[in-house]
């Protein structure tokens, strides 16, 4: 935004207050960016994967849990980075999604999404699989229906985090909380 380039900034340009609020907020803020940040190379995931690590370990009672989108459209310029980045990622609340959009080859993306084999780095290996990697190109529909197009990506791209977030919960033995009494008894009253 301010002539540089940077790997991490924040898509809505508030550094006080980096996050959005639900998917309008995540469609408004990157409208916003596209008038504002000119794309640039090289992709470098780590220092933004990391930042993202920074704030979840500040939370991990399981009552925040994060997912980074990223879109992008080139090949990946710090894989060694990257994937140390995952691994260490992977014990904390936090998903990863990809986009890939654009004609470039994603071959390391898929290698990033550790459904066949656990993302690893420097002997180490991800706890669990907090990546999921899906290229636009295959839900540009040719005959017009962009509605049903938009639906499966949408589903697609979502596809793992409910997995995700219980594997987190799973080995942390973090169990849901119960609703406060007020919630429960308003509930009950609308059933009656």
């Amino acid at each position: 935004p301010d002539g540089k380039i940077s790997h991490e900034f924040p898509l809505n340009n508030d550094v006080e207050n980096p996050n959005c609020v639900g998917i309008q907020g995540v469609l408004e803020a990157y409208f916003k960016s596209l008038r504002t940040v000119q794309l640039y190379g090289p992709t470098n995931f780590a220092p933004v994967i990391n930042q993202v690590a920074r704030a979840a370990s500040k939370v991990v009672d399981g009552s925040q849990y994060y997912v980074l989108l990223v879109i992008t459209d080139g090949v990946i310029s710090d894989m060694v980075q990257t994937k140390e980045a995952i691994v260490n990622a992977s014990s904390l609340p936090m998903s990863i999604i990809i986009v890939g959009v654009g004609p470039a080859e994603f071959d390391a993306m898929e290698e990033l999404d550790g459904d066949e084999v656990r993302v690893s780095s420097r002997g180490r290996y991800a706890e669990r699989d907090i990546v999921q990697f899906v290229p636009f190109r295959d839900y540009v529909d040719r005959s017009g229906n962009q509605v049903l197009s938009m639906a499966r990506l949408a589903k697609d791209v979502l596809a793992e985090i409910p997995e995700q977030l219980l594997s987190y919960m799973k080995t942390r033995e973090i169990k849901p909380r119960s609703l406060p009494t007020s919630v429960t008894q308003q509930s009950l009253s609308g059933h009656v």
